[in-house]
């Protein structure tokens, strides 16, 4: 098996560690969004612990780079509560590909914090991605807009911004597993207030659901950081969308979700925006 076979297998195992993480969410059932914010971050942050101390890697080895850090941790956290609120109020795969346009928001956000000029077939596909997105969001009717779709679609839009303080940050040569450990610290100090003050009493299913969100979401991570040992990123992306379609086939298994044929005009729309902007980059690295 090639390098870029490994890389797509772990890419792909990633998208369904992180379709499995949406499922727990759901099946965690009426719980605060903090809470379950809280529980994900806690198992992320007690692997995320033992994986810098057993690489010895320092505080110090932020390099003087800890707005940038924090910057993706707040937008990170901010990204994750939206996302889980969205998987809360619509079907898991609506949120899941709502969550995928972050590589598309990364794109717009990459111009102004890392003066990366977009090029026109990038911009082109970004406009096709948000024009897909209102079939998701279906504005019009009673409600001039879903509000959960709108919270999905800013999860991406807030993940696209972390990611892109993300690449700054491992730019100046910040360890990742830093990056993962101070995120998932700030995001659980973020929501422990909240928890301690409105906590809901949780039934056994409803734990194992949350500890099971953090294991699901942990394997995801270690998946893609393994994909991107194998390959660049640039080879490998368009392989994330595969989350939606084991989202749609999770849902319908496990909670009788039928996306409707808007929803489904909108998956088709953004993936082929994403499928579109993969090969032209993909034709352009081939040039250079």
């Amino acid at each position: 098996m090639t390098k870029k076979s490994k890389g797509i297998l772990c890419i792909i195992c990633a998208a369904f560690s992180f379709a499995l993480m949406n499922l727990f969410i759901k099946l965690a059932g009426d719980i605060p969004t903090l809470q379950k914010s809280l529980f994900r971050n806690l198992v992320a942050l007690l692997i995320s612990f033992i994986l810098i101390k057993k690489e010895h890697i320092s505080f110090k080895s932020g390099n003087g780079n800890w707005s940038l850090i924090l910057a993706r941790s707040v937008f990170g956290t901010i990204a994750l509560i939206f996302n889980f609120y969205a998987i809360d109020h619509l079907n898991i795969s609506d949120a899941s590909m709502l969550n995928k346009l972050s590589p598309f928001f990364a794109i717009l956000f990459s111009y102004f914090i890392l003066k990366e000029k977009a090029k026109l077939y990038q911009l082109a596909c970004v406009f096709t991605a948000l024009a897909g997105t209102l079939f998701i969001l279906k504005p019009g009717g009673e409600e001039l807009i879903s509000i959960p779709a709108l919270i999905g679609m800013l999860s991406g839009m807030g993940a696209g911004l972390a990611y892109t303080f993300l690449r700054k940050a491992t730019g100046r040569g910040v360890p990742g597993k830093l990056i993962v450990f101070t995120f998932s610290l700030f995001s659980c100090i973020f929501a422990f207030p909240y928890c301690i003050l409105h906590f809901t009493p949780m039934t056994v299913k409803q734990l194992l659901s949350l500890l099971m969100t953090g294991v699901s979401a942990s394997c995801g991570q270690f998946a893609i950081t393994a994909a991107y040992t194998y390959a660049p990123a640039s080879e490998l992306s368009v392989y994330d969308y595969t989350q939606v379609i084991f989202a749609s086939i999770l849902g319908f298994l496990f909670l009788g979700e039928i996306p409707d044929v808007l929803s489904i005009i909108g998956y088709v729309t953004i993936i082929a925006a994403s499928i579109v902007m993969f090969l032209m980059r993909t034709r352009h690295i081939t040039e250079d």
